[in-house]
């Protein structure tokens, strides 16, 4: 049985998202379908991109991403499907529109084959301009979940070729690190680029910084602090975040994404 996740902006309030699934139903019946979240904000590519980038080693092999967070709908950008090789979790898929959401999963992992959706054979008919999630990108995912293969669905792209979001990376300053908020999740936690294994242990002993809000040492989790007071802590996509506990630290800390987060040794 083959996993479709998908990952969309539509929300749950339209129909898109089912009409998708009753696409990917006929075309392969017995594929699992998991709905990896449909809450993106709309046109959001980085928020989309990170959502990818921590969640696909949690899938199993051969799992196809239909992802579709697309301002670019029916203009020149390309519909594409890439095949990366994980040593760890095995072979996956991603399908999506070439607007560069496939960006940081792609520093960690390079594509070791791509191709453009351009065989219409394995696209849904007459293809609207404005909806190709239901018309190539779910038809495409649930071909290739049915057993096609890859090079069958379009022409190769060299997997070098597709394109990059301007992604930022921490930056290792000489006492510590300058990173950067990269997600704000639901609960208005400050998700950053900085991953936890970068900081030397004990994480006790780093200091940070966001606009006013001053941390003097990195917390394993909310309950280390009072109700509504900050703390940092590495969080489960295992890279460095900050919060208030049982409140909204993007809300109250006044602090949006492309914010700095200076992250530096306590020298005491």
């Amino acid at each position: 049985m083959s996993t479709i996740a998908l990952l969309t902006d539509f929300g749950h309030q339209d129909s898109y998202v089912g009409v998708m699934k009753g696409v990917m139903a006929g075309i392969a019946p017995n594929a699992q379908t998991i709905d990896l979240t449909h809450g993106i904000p709309p046109q959001d590519l980085h928020a989309a991109a990170f959502a990818l980038l921590t969640s696909y080693k949690f899938f199993p092999k051969d799992t196809i991403f239909c992802c579709v967070v697309d301002p670019g709908v029916g203009g020149d950008r390309l519909a594409v499907a890439a095949r990366l090789e994980s040593q760890n979790s095995g072979p996956f898929y991603i399908v999506c529109p070439d607007n560069g959401l496939l960006t940081p999963v792609l520093h960690e992992l390079p594509a070791a084959a791509a191709v453009t959706l351009d065989n219409p054979i394995y696209h849904l008919g007459q293809t609207s301009a404005t909806f190709h999630g239901r018309d190539i990108f779910a038809p495409v995912a649930a071909h290739l979940a049915a057993g096609h293969a890859l090079a069958k669905l379009g022409s190769k792209l060299e997997p070098g070729a597709l394109i990059q979001l301007d992604w930022p990376q921490a930056e290792r300053l000489e006492d510590g690190w300058r990173a950067k908020v990269v997600y704000i999740d639901s609960f208005g936690n400050l998700v950053t680029n900085l991953k936890g294994a970068a900081l030397e242990p004990p994480l006790r002993n780093w200091q940070i910084d966001v606009r006013e809000t001053h941390l003097e040492t990195v917390s394993r989790t909310f309950s280390d602090v009072v109700r509504g007071a900050p703390l940092a802590y590495v969080g489960s996509s295992g890279f460095l975040e900050v919060a208030l506990r049982q409140g909204n630290a993007h809300r109250e800390l006044r602090v949006d994404i492309g914010e700095t987060v200076l992250v530096k040794r306590r020298n005491d």
